[in-house]
């Protein structure tokens, strides 16, 4: 069992005590795995849904149900019995056609939600993205009153900002809805961030995009899990001010990306990063590997993209006072207590 902080545990109780069997797409995921996790520790029934097999979850404890969200049939069946569903599977990356990113992305939350509609599920708690509002520029302490971005530069944001909206509309008093963004997850078993940071250092291929450093917001992998037990639990309430709603997360402390990727290579014990690459530099090389690689019909992702040079270069910080008004929220694992439990395991 993993040891869980004491506003953790105090939440779980609550919420075991509204729901008695939760679905969880995407369950072998990062996210998905440690929210399966507490729920299992607080003695809720959970069923995770995914594409591959996961021993690890069987032995948890989770009944385990392999199959496609772009499914409608699949999904319905996969989730009888359950009373709360929390959709944190997508196709993340910066890379790939329209349809594989809308298939699981926009129809598997159309799925979902229907799926939820069929079987008088009550509360809905999705996964998005802060990619929903970034459209290139600087994101300085925005909140939610922040539109979605009218131009998309992949087909990630665009498929989560239509997925997010779908949501958020769906919510009514019979079935509750509330979507949470967290930016940049990292921690202990992180299959994205930490490994590809870690792999270009050892390389010598990891540089800094730009003169300037920019702040960006990341957070911890408990503090994610956390926020959406939290939202969870709240959409429970009666007259739930989080229903119909989106929220920022973060760890509450912006860093730099050379502060952040130093810590993370400084944890395996590599040199720091110094070497810089300009924005136009890197915008530049991004626009010819894509060109290339579309021309070559090449699958795999191309180490520089248009987007990757601006999420690079751009600040991408967030005002999480609603998540903290609304939802309780407050980060329960600190970076550089982050970063201990991170060296640990590596």
């Amino acid at each position: 069992m993993i040891k869980l902080h004491e506003l953790e545990l105090q939440a779980l109780e609550k919420l075991a005590s509204k729901v008695s069997h939760v679905f969880v797409t995407g369950a072998g995921g990062f996210l998905g795995f440690a929210i399966c996790q507490r729920l299992v520790t607080a003695g809720i029934k959970v069923t995770g849904f995914a594409r591959g097999n996961y021993p690890k979850l069987e032995q948890l404890g989770v009944t385990m149900i392999q199959g496609d969200l772009a499914e409608p049939k699949a999904v319905t069946k996969a989730m009888q019995g359950c009373d709360m569903v929390f959709h944190v599977a997508s196709k993340a990356g910066v890379w790939g056609s329209k349809e594989s990113y809308f298939n699981p992305n926009v129809k598997g939350a159309e799925n979902v939600i229907e799926a939820c509609k069929a079987n008088g599920i009550k509360y809905l708690v999705y996964t998005s993205t802060p990619s929903v509002t970034f459209d290139g520029q600087d994101e300085n302490g925005i909140d939610e009153s922040a539109p979605y971005a009218e131009h998309y530069m992949n087909f990630y944001g665009l498929s989560k900002s239509v997925a997010e909206k779908a949501v958020l509309e769906a919510n009514n008093s019979d079935l509750k809805t509330v979507a949470i963004r967290p930016h940049l997850i990292w921690g202990p078993e992180d299959p994205h961030l930490v490994p590809r940071v870690l792999e270009r250092g050892k390389a010598g291929r990891l540089k800094l995009v730009g003169k300037q450093d920019k702040l960006v917001d990341t957070i911890y992998i408990d503090n994610a899990a956390y926020s959406h037990i939290l939202a969870a639990l709240k959409l429970t309430d009666a007259d739930s001010k989080c229903a119909g709603k989106a929220y920022f997360v973060s760890n509450d402390e912006p860093v730099t990306m050379a502060n952040m990727l130093n810590q993370i290579l400084g944890c395996a014990q590599l040199p720091p990063v110094t070497k810089r690459v300009p924005v136009g530099v890197a915008y530049a090389v991004g626009a010819i590997l894509e060109s290339v690689y579309k021309l070559l019909n090449k699958q795999e992702e191309p180490f520089m993209t248009r987007f990757v040079a601006k999420q690079l270069s751009c600040s991408h910080y967030y005002d999480i006072g609603a998540a903290k008004r609304d939802l309780g929220y407050q980060p329960i694992v600190t970076i550089a207590e982050g970063m201990e439990l991170l060296k640990r395991s590596l």
